[in-house]
């Protein structure tokens, strides 16, 4: 089950397993890894003001940053530009929570044009799959236009741990192998992300490396005087891993992607999302890897026998304050906790809202939704 493989192992899987696989559930499966958080921010603010610090002020501690643009009563150029360089800072991915569901024609509007143009700056939006699969495709294809449009460049989505030397002669011997290695069909969205060169007969049917390495320092390199306590050890072992978690995640850039998560479940009481509605949901993933990276559900929905890897991000999770219990919020929401959702129920990223904003301190309740949903992950992996 995915549930129990760590997130930088669903990383060298996925691009293993599956040649069409997004790039950017890729990057999103190692970013997590690097910076140790499986939490999205929820902002629901309606100012550009109030929405930018909280990117600033909660950024360190998310992988995510979802934003509901049509309630931004100010929002324009000062908006994208703060959240570019505000998710380049801080290494989170902005996710748009626009819940398309209307005919394809009319998405492909509301996804690239009109005064938001989300596909412009969202590395992420959702989408309701009541309109059929045509929803996915109409997506797909102004997914495709917008990059094409943008004319990106040969992305490379090697992360390089420690400090890798090589001779010239084996950098080449590696390019050449790993072109060699990646002789395989792929779909035009996929070429189009990665910036696939048509012009190149030997590149008709593959793209640029995509293998994400690792290169590790040597053991004596890190070896320490066998005189030390086994706590002193400990400690220098914790700081030898954070060290890493830091030259991971400094050296780890987003493709030039887009990506799109499929609303397979909810989390408001008396809805409409029944087990037939979920299962139809999973096919029209299934067959659009390259571009869907995921569910919003309320649990785990990969089918081993299927080969699935998909994300589940969740929304509806709080914790409760000191002596207090759950509650809904009188409008038909339900909470749970980030240990039912991630550690019970097999979920990856928990969305926080109301529990972070309407914190006095915003930082530190980031921090301890993080902590404890961290915590849950890392405890379902034992």
């Amino acid at each position: 089950m995915t549930a129990r493989i760590p997130f930088s192992l669903r990383a060298e899987s996925c691009l293993q397993k599956d040649p069409d696989t997004n790039p950017l559930k890729i990057y999103l499966f190692r970013l997590m890894d690097a910076k140790r958080t499986n939490l999205c921010l929820s902002a629901d603010v309606s100012s550009t003001t109030t929405l930018l610090q909280l990117a600033d002020i909660c950024g360190p501690y998310i992988c995510l940053f979802k934003t509901h643009a049509d309630i931004i009563d100010d929002f324009g150029p000062r908006t994208i530009k703060g959240l570019r360089e505000l998710s380049q800072k801080h290494k989170f991915l902005i996710f748009e929570d626009r819940k398309f569901g209307d005919i394809g024609a009319t998405v492909q509007s509301q996804y690239t044009r009109g005064s938001m143009q989300i596909a412009s700056w969202a590395h992420i939006v959702n989408a309701h799959v009541f309109p059929g699969p045509s929803i996915v495709t109409a997506l797909k294809q102004a997914a495709l236009g917008v990059l094409e449009a943008e004319g990106r460049g040969v992305v490379s989505t090697e992360v390089w741990v420690g400090t890798p030397e090589h001779s010239e002669d084996e950098t080449a011997t590696n390019n050449e192998n790993a072109i060699d290695n990646a002789s395989v069909t792929r779909t035009p969205l996929t070429r189009a992300i990665l910036g696939q060169e048509k012009s190149n007969p030997r590149k008709d049917s593959i793209i640029a490396n995509t293998t994400i390495s690792q290169t590790f320092e040597t053991a004596h390199a890190r070896q320490r005087p066998q005189s030390l306590s086994p706590s002193t050890k400990l400690k220098n072992q914790l700081e030898l891993k954070l060290q890493q978690d830091e030259e991971d995640l400094r050296a780890l850039t987003p493709p030039p992607a887009r990506a799109l998560l499929l609303f397979a479940q909810m989390s408001s009481e008396g809805n409409l999302m029944n087990e037939d509605y979920t299962t139809q949901t999973l096919k029209m993933g299934r067959n659009n890897k390259d571009f869907v990276i995921g569910y919003i559900a309320q649990r785990n929905l990969n089918d081993t026998a299927m080969d699935d890897d998909f994300l589940s991000l969740t929304p509806g999770v709080q914790l409760p304050q000191q002596d207090q219990s759950l509650k809904g919020d009188g409008l038909g929401q339900q909470y749970r906790t980030p240990a039912e959702v991630v550690g019970k129920d097999g979920c990856d990223i928990v969305i926080v809202g109301r529990g972070i904003i309407k914190a006095k301190n915003k930082a530190e309740e980031a921090k301890r939704y993080r902590d404890e949903a961290w915590k849950a992950y890392m405890g379902r992996l034992k």
